[in-house]
């Protein structure tokens, strides 16, 4: 329920606790929305693991090896930082 005050009549302490309340309401919806974000990105990382990231063993290159090495870089990127690893480590 939203509940909207009046700004003449209500004291500015509790306009200003609404306002921090509604902006608090919305940065959860946001954290919730990117949460699901990423989760949607790791599970389809991990299903394109499980296949091999598409390379039949038979099949499999140096150019293979270099796409992997690519996106472990890219990845490391992000463990790093969530993690406070490698150049994030303090």
């Amino acid at each position: 329920m939203t509940t909207h005050l009046n700004p003449i009549t209500t004291p500015r302490h509790e306009l200003r606790a609404e306002k921090a309340r509604r902006n608090q309401e919305a940065a959860i919806g946001a954290f919730i929305g990117k949460k699901a974000e990423i989760d949607e990105m790791l599970a389809r990382l991990q299903a394109l693991s499980d296949d091999h990231f598409n390379c039949h063993p038979d099949e499999i290159n140096w150019a293979d090896v270099g796409t992997l090495e690519h996106y472990a870089s890219l990845l490391k990127r992000i463990t790093d930082s969530a993690f406070g690893e490698g150049e994030h480590a303090e």
